[in-house]
Parts: structure tokens; C-alpha cells; sequence
């Protein structure tokens, strides 16, 4: 008979606290949640004070038949799920489920799994905290409503298959108005000017003016000005000057700092976070609080102490200024801090690992002391100085272990601080050449997902648990896109002042490329404009911050659920039912008459249409209206007539090769030349638009040579069945599925037959699902199923509420 029942929520946990428990103690998982609301039309009685029905999740049903079995065997049940709501939350429906007596059961929390943290938690066991509990049945609750309540409209004035979510279509708005403020961005140009002097020995020094110019024709007039004029030194300033360290990391500052520096999506860091928690090596990592416990302190100095010195340390307390911060929990930080990096399966979990050491010590060493010197030069026949800075470390202090990114791009107008030569005060300074170099102002920058959560997390909108999942929610939406885009050209004017000559240079450059970013769709764009205008509160910064701070306040007690979710639900409810009768569905298309087309004389007309945005030549009622879609980048809101004319010359025929029609087009993955049925990409060289029929006989005339170097072998038996060779050695490709041959067999896989190759496929594992397939594979995320239960309910009530 089992004594203890520890329940956990995740597999991984399970074995590592299994680890630190002695004999009596049995450690099983949940695998997260084991319910959630129901599917169909009464899973929230409104009518009724929104009761929430749930029901065990189907893929839970034999994990739930086994805790039960176990139940019975065990004096006690220890619920162990995280320290936060959501894991409250499972506690009491694991509770519910199995239905657990109350003195049978005890609730313990921990925010690291280390040995002392266990047994310290056992130590003083609590039970459910039902004020938690309900502000995260508030949250799914109210979610569900406005999900299941919105999408059903937009798929009538819209499109079938789009949704809306509380804190997602905010999130949306925030890229979508970013993109519209780099739209209407107008840049300005000013001319930058830079001074090289000559130090002898072959060295110079290079100082900037302090004023930038606002015309070519003030620039070249300083420039004059300073044809054989003497410059000197005029003052040289000496301050010293200390960094201090960024405090350990919190849910937002991780996602941001492992974007910046590893490269990590928001997702990707909170699944290798959570991993790094459930093995013991890191607390939890879902939180937004600054504060590090006494002992942590204790033994970072310690270890700093050991490794770089006393001089080093300097213990910190660090407060955060989120109103709803939980100051009881802690930063996240090793668990060890005598583990200085990991050697783990997984360099990515080893590289995280990293950061959150080098972050959490850092927090606990000494400022970094400096020393900055300014040096100006001046010469009598103008105003203006030139400023050369530089900055010596006298002391490294933090930065011995740790120096923080930031979001911004790189700034052309910093400058490269280094240690100055040795400069004295009216020293001559003969002028090497001064280049007044024309700029440009920047829009401000798109988002990437690092700097998205931390505006979100700025303004209040969500909490440490929502921000990947609301990035990645967009994304798989496609209502936001991350990618990257090719810069543009465009040409600038240099003036150099050398040998008392001035020289005027015209340049070009690239501009404007981004690496990373994330970029509106038009759909994005149609569905943020519908909410905006009919239902501005859903959407409004301010008001979503509010409805999380009254999360908190249920949180803390001082709310009742059902009092917030009426509050919200009834004004709502009623602007889903106006909207559903009066708002105009060709509006909401985004449909914009361009102008006219001069060939045919008909209208050309832009609107999002069944497949995505297009641009069509002809009215609706025309029968013969022809139809184009809108290339990468461009947007139904501010393509213009000329662009739009350019679409519809494509697809364009070159002619004939082998007595088969070559085709130049663009398609979704970039243009693209089609000859006897086959696809032959034309990258970024060429131009669907301008490629000549010669360059593209020669690109598929390559292409096939390339082929031919991929083909190993075909079979008479099935025209679908290949041996190919790939990236990493030999693979069959039989249709669209591709097959792994096993390692023993690759080196002469030429010899295969046509029945060693079947066999090979038949005992291959069945491939993993991808994207969208993943999703309704996976039974915890069934939400095509429970939106379309959504729209009977919203239908229900709406029937209800017009009798």
C-alpha cells in the first residue's frame, strides 16, 4: 500500500523530486491540466451566475483512471502543482476529479526543485487557495466568452475560420499600429559630419561635430570655412563614472535577453526554462518579481566571492514597480550557483542555463568603475566643436561576469568608445579630412517578440504565463508574421573636405532591412480595424491592463469573480448583437476603388478576398474580371493603381523550350519559372517581370542537372517511389512522404530492391505532425471544436435576447 501520493504536473518534474524522496513516497504526473470547460453550448451559464461546467479532457481519461486507483491506496494525497494559478487550478480540479477529502489532502508549494525546497514544503503543507483558483477560472472563463462570442462575427462580416482573443487581438493591435506609424513615417535628412586629425607615428583620432546640419548647402559652407583652418585641443574633461547591474531575470526580461543574445523565439526560451526547472537546475520560471531570497544571496556572494574576489561582491535587494508582482516569489536564478554551466543533451538548455547564472550573479557584484574623458576641438573661424570621446574600465566589477543587450538597432550616430591617446590642452591638431556624410532620420523600430513582450508587459497586458503563448498565438493565426525582408536602395551624398579641396561624392546604400521582425498580415489588419471600430473596449490598452489588475484583486481576495465577469459580459454580450445586425461586411473587407484601368477602362478595385488580399480589374457583377494577388509587403491599405497595374502582368509567357510554354510567376514561396509542369525558383537575381526566355532555358537546364545528381535510383514497380540523396545522406521519397533508410543501409543503398525499399517504409515510424496538423492531433487543444460550440451559444443567446 502506498503511503504518500505526491501528484505533480508534469513527467519530468516527477522524476527529479522522486529523486529527493525517500521510500513511502510514490511521485505521479497530471500531465497538466486534467480538465477544462465543456464543449458544447452550457459549458457557462450565464443566466446563472456563469457556472462553468468542466469535463475530464479525453487524452487525461486513463491518467485520471490511475490517480484514482492510487487515491484509494494512499493515507495521503499531496497535490505538488506549481506555485501560480494556473497551478492552483489544477490542484482543485485534481481535487474535484479524484475526489479528494479534505483532510486526506494536503497542498504544498515549491519554486525550485531541489531536495531542502521539498522537504521544506512538506514541512508546512497548506490547502487549495480558492481566491487563486478563481481568478484563473475567471480568466478562462472571461476568454472564453469573448473568444467564442467575437469569432462567430467576424466569420459572418469577415471570413469562416478567424478568431479573436482578449489579450491576442491587443497584442495584434500593437504590431499593426507599429507598422502604420512606419507607413506614414516621412524621413528627414541631415548631414552628419566627422573630422580625422592627424597624431603623427601613423595615427589620427576621430571626433564628430556637435551640430548636425540640416541642408547639403550648410554642410558645404562649413566645409569652407574650414579650408586651411588651424584646429586645436580646447578642452579636455576627465569624470569618472560606474555601471551597475541589471537585476536577475523575470519571466519578460528572459524571454527578452535570450532573443537578444541566443537568438531564442519567446517560446522556445519558456520550454527550455521550464525544462531547466523541472530537472531542479533553475526556480520557476514564471514570474514577475525581482526579489532573491536571503540564502540565494548568501550563496552567490559566497561564490563570487571565491571566484573573482571580495572586491567583486556587493549584495543587492531588488524591488520591482509591477503593481501586481508577487514579492514572496523569487527571480529566477540557479538553484546552485556552484554550477557555473551544465552539461546537458541539449546546448540550447546548457546556453539559457548560462545566461540565467551569469544574470543572477551578476545582480550580486559591485558596480563597474570608469572613466570617461571628453576632448573638444575648435578652430577661430567658426563656432561649432568637435567631440571625441572616450571611456577607460578602471574597475570590471559586474561586467566580469555579464554585460545586458538591448532591443535597439545599431545606431549609426553612436560612437566607439575606446581609451583616448595621451591630449593636452591648446595641442595642435592638423586635419587629416572632414566627410559630411547626408543621413537619414529611422522610423521607429518594428517589433520583434522580445520587444513586444516588453511592451505588454509595460503596459500591463498579461501576465509572466501569457506572453508566449500570445505571441505564438498571433503567429499561428497569422495575423502577425515574423520573418525577415530585404532592405531597400537609395542614394546619398558625401562631402569631403582633403588637401584643402572639396569633393562631393553621390553613394548608395542599402537601407531598411530587417532580420527577425514581425510584420502585420492584411488579414491582421482587416480584423484589428473591425474590432477597433465596433469593439473599441475589447481592444483599448488601458482597459485590458484593467480587467488583469482586477485578476489580481480576485487573486488577492478583494474581488468576486462572478461581480467582475457580469461587469464585463453584459455591455459586451449587447455590442456582439449590435454589431452582428449593422456592421457592413464590405467594409470590413477593406474594398478601396484604386481607379481605373486604362486599358480596359474598368475599375481596379483592392479587398481582402476568399484566398487572402487581392486586387481585381472589374466590378463584382462583371463576368470577365480578372484577379491578382498582392505580393509579400504589400498592403490592401496603401497599394497604389500603378502597383496594383503591375500585378496583372503576371504570370507572363517567355515562349517555347522542347516545344513547352515557359511561364515567369510569383508564387508563395517567391518568383519562380514553370516549364513541362516543373518548378524552377528564380531567387533574388532575376525578375519574373524582366527574366529573358535564354536565362531561363539556362536555370532549367541546371536545375535538372541538379536533379539528376539528387536521383539515385527509381523503380518500374511505382512511379512515386525514389532514392534520393539529401542533405544528410540517402533517404526514399515515396509520394510526398519522405522516409529515413536505416544507418547500416545508406552506403549501398543503390542496391535496394523495390521490396527492401517497401519494407523499409512499412517499418518506419509514422511521421510527427506539424502546424496546424499538430494542433488538432494534440486533444488539449481542441479549439475548432469548442468555437464552433461557441457560435450555437452565442446564436442561443442572441435568439433569446431579441424575444
Amino acid at each position: 500500500m502506498t503511503k504518500n501520493l505526491l501528484i505533480v504536473e508534469s513527467p519530468a518534474k516527477a522524476k527529479t523530486i522522486e529523486k529527493y524522496l525517500g521510500e513511502g513516497y510514490t511521485v505521479r504526473s497530471s500531465y497538466g491540466h486534467v480538465r477544462d470547460l465543456k464543449k458544447g453550448n452550457d459549458a457557462i451559464d450565464v443566466e446563472h451566475n456563469f457556472s462553468p461546467q468542466y469535463e475530464v479532457s479525453p487524452d487525461k481519461k486513463d491518467v485520471i483512471r490511475e490517480l484514482k486507483k492510487l487515491t484509494k491506496e494512499a493515507e495521503t494525497v499531496w497535490l505538488a502543482t506549481d506555485d501560480d494559478r494556473e497551478g492552483e487550478a489544477i490542484s482543485w480540479h485534481l481535487q474535484e476529479t479524484l475526489k479528494l477529502e479534505n483532510k486526506e489532502t494536503k497542498r504544498i508549494v515549491f519554486r525550485e526543485i531541489t531536495k531542502t525546497a521539498i522537504q521544506t514544503a512538506i514541512k508546512s503543507p497548506r490547502t487549495i487557495d480558492y481566491d487563486l483558483v478563481n481568478a484563473q477560472q475567471a480568466r478562462r472563463i472571461l476568454d472564453r466568452l469573448v473568444g467564442f462570442e467575437l469569432s462567430p462575427v467576424l466569420w459572418k462580416k469577415i471570413q469562416r475560420g478567424l478568431s479573436a482573443g482578449r489579450v491576442q487581438s491587443v497584442a495584434a493591435r500593437l504590431v499593426v499600429e507599429r507598422e502604420r506609424e512606419i507607413e506614414s513615417f516621412k524621413a528627414k535628412d541631415f548631414f552628419k559630419v566627422v573630422a580625422s586629425f592627424d597624431l603623427g607615428n601613423g595615427k589620427s583620432l576621430e571626433a564628430e561635430l556637435s551640430t548636425k546640419f540640416n541642408s547639403k548647402e550648410d554642410a558645404e559652407s562649413f566645409l569652407n570655412d574650414c579650408i586651411g583652418a588651424d584646429f586645436s585641443i580646447s578642452d579636455i574633461k576627465t569624470k569618472p563614472g560606474k555601471k551597475t547591474p541589471a537585476p536577475p531575470f523575470t519571466t519578460s526580461t528572459l524571454q527578452q535577453e535570450a532573443s537578444r543574445k541566443l537568438g531564442y523565439s519567446v517560446a522556445s526560451t519558456m520550454s527550455l526554462a521550464q525544462r531547466l526547472y523541472e530537472a531542479g537546475h533553475i526556480t520557476y520560471m514564471r514570474t514577475d518579481s525581482l526579489n532573491l531570497s536571503n540564502e540565494a544571496i548568501a550563496s552567490a556572494t559566497e561564490e563570487i566571492a571565491r571566484v573573482y574576489g571580495n572586491d567583486f561582491v556587493q549584495e543587492r535587494h531588488f524591488k520591482t514597480s509591477n503593481k501586481g508582482a508577487q514579492e514572496a516569489h523569487e527571480a529566477i536564478r540557479p538553484t546552485n550557483f556552484k554550477n557555473h554551466k551544465l552539461k546537458l543533451d541539449d546546448n540550447r538548455e546548457a546556453r539559457l542555463y548560462d545566461l540565467i547564472w551569469k544574470r543572477a550573479v551578476a545582480s550580486q557584484m559591485a558596480d563597474a568603475k570608469l572613466e570617461r574623458t571628453t576632448a573638444e576641438i575648435t578652430t577661430a573661424k567658426r563656432a561649432e566643436k568637435f567631440v571625441a570621446r572616450g571611456e577607460v574600465v578602471k574597475f570590471e566589477g559586474f561586467l566580469k561576469a555579464y554585460i545586458e543587450s538591448n532591443d535597439d538597432d545599431h545606431d549609426e550616430d553612436e560612437e566607439t568608445k575606446g581609451m583616448l591617446p595621451p591630449l593636452n590642452v591648446n595641442q595642435a591638431m592638423p586635419l587629416n579630412e572632414i566627410n559630411a556624410t547626408q543621413r537619414f532620420s529611422r522610423p521607429p523600430a518594428r517589433y520583434t517578440e522580445a520587444s513586444l513582450v516588453k511592451t505588454l508587459e509595460e503596459k500591463g497586458i498579461g501576465r509572466p504565463s501569457t506572453y508566449a503563448p500570445t505571441i505564438s498565438t498571433i503567429q499561428r493565426r497569422e495575423y502577425v508574421i515574423k520573418e525577415a525582408r530585404d532592405g531597400k536602395e537609395r542614394n546619398y551624398t558625401k562631402l569631403v573636405l582633403a588637401d584643402n579641396k572639396i569633393q562631393e561624392k553621390s553613394l548608395t546604400e542599402t537601407y531598411g532591412s530587417e532580420k527577425g521582425k514581425l510584420f502585420p498580415t492584411n488579414m491582421g489588419m482587416v480584423v484589428n480595424d473591425f474590432l477597433v471600430k465596433h469593439f473599441p473596449k475589447v481592444v483599448d490598452y488601458s482597459f485590458t491592463a484593467n480587467v488583469e489588475e482586477q485578476f489580481d484583486e480576485i487573486a488577492h481576495g478583494n474581488l468576486e469573480w462572478q461581480n467582475m465577469l457580469n461587469t464585463f459580459y453584459k455591455p459586451f454580450h449587447e455590442n456582439v448583437i449590435e454589431t452582428e445586425e449593422n456592421a457592413d461586411r464590405a467594409e470590413a473587407h477593406a474594398e478601396r476603388v484604386l481607379g481605373t484601368d486604362p486599358q480596359t477602362g474598368k475599375p481596379v478595385i483592392t479587398r481582402l478576398g476568399r484566398f487572402g488580399p487581392i486586387v481585381q480589374i472589374g466590378d463584382q457583377e462583371d463576368e470577365e474580371k480578372k484577379f491578382a494577388s498582392l505580393r509579400k509587403g504589400q498592403y490592401l491599405e496603401s497599394i497604389t493603381l500603378e502597383d496594383a497595374l503591375e500585378l496583372f502582368k503576371l504570370p507572363r509567357t517567355l515562349g517555347k523550350f522542347e516545344d513547352k510554354v515557359v511561364v515567369a510567376a510569383i508564387g508563395r514561396f517567391g518568383p519562380y519559372i514553370r516549364h513541362d509542369g516543373k518548378f524552377v525558383s528564380l531567387g533574388k537575381e532575376y525578375a519574373p517581370e524582366t527574366v529573358e526566355l535564354e536565362t531561363a532555358i539556362e536555370l532549367i537546364k541546371a536545375k535538372r542537372e541538379a536533379d539528376a545528381k539528387k536521383l539515385i535510383k527509381t523503380f518500374e514497380e511505382e512511379e512515386d517511389l525514389q532514392l534520393l540523396n539529401g542533405r544528410w545522406g540517402a533517404y526514399i521519397k515515396y509520394g510526398k512522404q519522405n522516409v529515413k533508410i536505416p544507418k547500416e543501409l545508406k552506403e549501398k543503398a543503390e542496391e535496394l530492391t523495390y521490396e527492401e525499399v517497401k519494407k523499409i517504409i512499412e517499418e518506419a515510424p509514422a511521421p510527427k505532425a506539424k502546424g496546424k496538423a499538430a494542433a488538432k492531433k494534440e486533444p488539449a487543444k481542441k479549439a475548432p471544436a469548442k468555437k464552433t460550440a461557441a457560435k450555437k451559444t452565442t446564436a442561443k443567446k442572441k435568439t433569446t435576447t431579441k424575444k
